[in-house]
């Protein structure tokens, strides 16, 4: 097989681990040093692709293989027949070929014992690969022989290979290796192969939830798909093909277990949080733990807690799509009536509404109430009990009213195609004009984490008109909202008008949180006019005002106005006060913004690898739930952590994905926050004309809250082109803030930069001022970069010797951050001066030896990552990690994949 083929046919998405373990196994074979390996999994999550791949790669093997069959399982010996049929006329051994050719073993010694010799004979010419599908069907003479053989061919050229959903069925003493579902790098990447071209983001969320990272459920997904689900007009599938090759495996998995057993199963599909308490009680007078046992030592349940729990939510799905009708309204109405106790309210209205229990428009009621109290977390959740209760009316009034509500409660809980779905029937017409309201906010909503920023602001608005006469809290949130789309397009006049038309709608008797939300429109209108003192009121106020609140949403309004007033350290507080409220409620829709505002926080304290660290959980969030604003974001700020590291190639990948991604959307603030770290980069590199051209205000990068931030780095490369009077301008809007906000960090920003803009004469005072204001600070990396262009000024007086008192400890800062080229430069500064500086390599493990970048990327490799499956996790290029990879290598002295696993493990 030519070397083309082979490469073509070995590329499995996510499983580099298992090929690595493969190629292992057939090189020590190879060299007579035989061994058998185990692969474990659920039902279609590829274990007989790893097969395939180990056939491809052993061209120069004799190989057998063969598979369990159910149906063969009661036949002895029918699975060694399988397997040894190609080469039976080599078999010269009296047992083998009778024992094959009568079916029957004795149980003893010699049938598998004369199996080994005879694969030890084939061996000599070449060596052998034996590869057996679904070991666990197999029948139990060839079961055992094959353990037999797997247990003894140390010392030979014979590599064994198994796979089997059971963990009892397999050789005891053969190293196994577990399938994981795929990630969901390696699932978009499946993906992509098997739907070439652009996937709509509802679709594609749609197939990665319903897969769960199984290949084989994925590929059988895309071939259901119908033209107008591939064209986004169709919701995406919800279940499994139900004549899939996947739905009729586990369907037939279950159908072998006894009657009683599959009820207590539908009972377990049919409400996932059952305590085992209800269970005793369904199943009375029968011991449920019993009953259960079959399903336990299949691997379709597992004991967690007080509760039993399925392996794989697949089949949960299976078990309850394979109960007919009348047998599924029989499990809900039981549940009905053996729940109790309000914590249960909503699961026992859900159970009674499914069955049918009673007149519909009570049951609607009933559900519609229990939603309206219960909590996210649990079964069915109130999205789901809303949606029941809308298709149980017939009440038009009630129906569009639970079904605003199920879209709302599926947008909090991050399920965004679902809320979409569901605002496509709510956007019949419908009977009221705060129903009407709902759904236009809760497409405005959707519009802003992933869609045109102008056009959720247009949507906001409408929802806004539509509301505020019926329900004035979520109409000004609505305007809130909408300011807050203007502020991601840089739309500042919009914002401003915005702000303007809420504070037409205050009273003297509004709530706190009414009062925080007029205070921060306010506050950021001033702001974004240059009026900083008078924005301080304000925004101030919010800050008091957030002790009384416990929305995420509203926090990070107090979070936004601390930064604005230049408290890092409360806006740090309120974002983590307003992250953990989040997880606990299950909002996982506003835990990426959250975390953009702590980004920002810790990115005016220094604490750059707090940065990098969130904006890659944060991302990692976005991504999982199509939030490709807030991933736009996110992409910037790890461009500035790795423009910090002087992670040049890290840097422009993650800027310029920002920046394509925020044209493509409008977002003003993160093609600014690209531009602003790609400058950063090249100030550090020494291109000082580049950086300046940058962070110009222009179209699309004239983001005027990001370009105050950014005026540090327009400063310094304005003045090293000699455009002092843009520098100068420049600066009076930056005192103009840092003055307002009295914060030590920003006022040595300004010390810093008067003096780049001062004569020679002067420039020392104010620099000291720089570095005192510094000590009053946080910033540490600052504080280094303010000694770095003393330093360098001092060296330009001709006065090396106080230069280097400050140029070392720049140095130091820098060597200690991470901080690569920024630390070059001091070097060369030091060298200026007339000082030999001795490169010390940094000692120790990985996390001194290695970039933050390459740790990350060294961690996901020695996992078993593909370069292009950590490339598209990291929203990097594959070109990139190649570099960082051999880096990395270099590095830690290790020459092979393998070797790094082993070092990191």
């Amino acid at each position: 097989m030519s070397s083309a083929a082979v490469t073509r046919q070995s590329v499995l998405h996510g499983r580099a681990a298992e090929e690595a373990a493969v190629r292992l196994l057939l090189d020590r074979a190879r060299q007579g040093d035989g061994g058998a390996l185990a692969l474990l999994g659920s039902p279609g999550i590829g274990k007989t692709a790893v097969l395939d791949l180990a056939v491809t790669l052993a061209g120069d093997f004799t190989v057998l293989r063969a598979r369990g069959i159910r149906q063969e399982a009661h036949l002895p010996l029918s699975g060694l027949h399988a397997l040894l049929h190609p080469v039976a006329n080599l078999i010269r051994s009296h047992v083998l070929t009778w024992a094959l050719r009568l079916g029957r073993a004795d149980g003893g010694l010699a049938l598998p014992a004369a199996l080994l010799e005879f694969l030890r004979e084939l061996a000599e010419a070449e060596p052998v690969l034996v590869c057996v599908d679904d070991l666990h069907l197999l029948d139990a003479a060839s079961r055992e022989a094959l353990s037999f053989a797997a247990r003894r061919v140390a010392g030979e050229r014979i590599a064994l290979l198994f796979a089997a959903w059971d963990p009892a069925e397999l050789p005891g003493d053969v190293p196994v290796r577990t399938l994981k579902p795929l990630d969901q790098a390696a699932t978009r990447a499946l993906a992509a192969e098997l739907l070439p071209g652009r996937l709509f983001d509802d679709l594609r969320g749609g197939l990665e939830r319903i897969s769960r990272g199984n290949p084989l459920a994925l590929r059988e997904l895309v071939e259901s798909l119908g033209a107008e689900q591939l064209a986004g007009l169709a919701p995406a599938p919800d279940s499994l093909p139900a004549h899939g090759r996947l739905h009729r495996a586990h369907a037939d998995r279950l159908a072998g277990l006894p009657e009683d057993t599959r009820f207590l199963l539908l009972l377990l599909a049919a409400d996932p949080g059952l305590d085992t308490a209800t269970l005793i009680l369904a199943a009375e007078p029968a011991d449920p733990l019993s009953v259960l046992a079959p399903a336990e030592r299949a691997g379709v349940i597992r004991a967690e807690g007080e509760r039993y729990v399925y392996t794989d939510e697949t089949v949960r799905a299976v078990a309850y799509a394979e109960a007919s009708l009348a047998r599924r309204r029989a499990a809900h109405r039981l549940l009905g009536d053996l729940l109790d106790g309000e914590s249960r309210r909503l699961a026992r209205a859900w159970h009674r509404a499914v069955a049918l229990d009673g007149p519909p428009e009570r049951l609607a009621a009933e559900l519609a109430a229990a939603a309206s109290t219960a909590s996210r977390h649990g079964h069915p959740g109130p999205s789901l009990a809303y949606e029941r209760a809308a298709r149980l009316t017939g009440h038009d009034a009630n129906r569009a009213e639970w079904l605003a509500a199920a879209a709302r409660h599926a947008w909090v809980s991050g399920d965004y195609p679902r809320a979409r779905s569901l605002l496509t029937w709510l956007r019949r017409p419908v009977a009221s004009d705060s129903s009407r309201g709902q759904a236009e906010l809760m497409y405005g909503r959707l519009e802003l984490l992933s869609g045109n920023a102008d056009s959720a602001r247009d949507k906001l608005l409408a929802a806004a008109t539509w509301l505020v006469e019926h329900d004035r809290l979520v109409g000004v949130k609505a305007l809130l909202q909408a300011a807050e789309a203007s502020y991601l397009a840089g739309d500042i006049r919009a914002c401003q008008a915005i702000a303007r038309q809420a504070a037409m709608l205050r009273r003297g008797d509004d709530c706190v949180a009414a009062q925080l939300m007029f205070e921060y429109l306010e506050g950021i209108a001033a702001t974004f006019g240059g009026r900083h003192r008078a924005a301080a009121g304000p925004l101030r106020r919010v800050v008091e005002l957030a002790s009384g609140v416990s929305s995420p949403v509203t926090l990070v309004w107090a979070c936004v106005a601390s930064l604005l007033l230049g408290e890092d350290a409360t806006a740090i507080e309120l974002s983590a006060r307003a992250v953990d409220t989040a997880r606990r409620r299950g909002a996982i829709s506003v835990v990426p913004q959250l975390l953009e505002s702590m980004i920002q926080a810790q990115f005016w304290l220094g604490r750059y690898s707090s940065v990098a660290a969130h904006a890659t959980e944060g991302l990692r969030l976005a991504q999982e739930s199509g939030q490709l604003n807030a991933a736009a974001q996110h992409l910037a700020w790890l461009a500035h952590a790795a423009a910090v590291q002087g992670d040049a190639e890290s840097c422009r990948d993650q800027a310029h994905a920002a920046i394509e991604l925020a044209e493509s959307h409008g977002l003003g603030i993160a093609t600014t926050l690209g531009n602003w770290a790609l400058a950063h980069l090249d100030l550090s590199t020494g291109r000082p004309a580049e950086a300046a051209a940058r962070l110009r205000g222009r179209h699309g990068n004239d983001h005027v809250v990001i370009r105050v931030m950014a005026s540090p780095h327009f400063i310094e490369a304005a003045i090293r082109t000699g455009d002092t009077r843009r520098a100068a301008a420049a600066l009076r809007v930056l005192e103009r803030w840092a003055a307002s906000t009295g914060s030590p960090d920003r006022l040595a920003l300004v010390a810093r930069c008067r003096a780049l803009l001062a004569a020679p004469g002067e420039t020392g005072e104010l620099f000291r001022e720089a570095l005192e204001l510094h000590r009053q600070g946080a910033c540490q990396f600052e504080t280094a970069r303010t000694q770095l262009l003393y330093g360098g000024a001092l060296r330009r007086e001709r006065r090396p010797g106080a230069a280097r008192e400050h140029l070392h400890g720049a140095l130091e800062t820098f060597q200690r951050l991470g901080a690569v080229l920024w630390r070059e430069r001091a070097r060369a500064e030091l060298r200026a001066s007339g000082e030999a500086v001795v490169h010390v390599s940094p000692a120790g493990d990985p996390e001194r030896l290695l970039t933050a970048q390459q740790l990350r990327i060294a961690r996901l490799v020695a996992e078993g990552a593909t370069n292009r499956e950590v490339a598209e996790r990291l929203f990097l290029s594959p070109r990139t990690i190649d570099h960082h990879l051999r880096n990395v290598f270099v590095k830690l002295g290790v020459r092979s994949r393998v070797e790094l696993a082993r070092l990191l493990s």
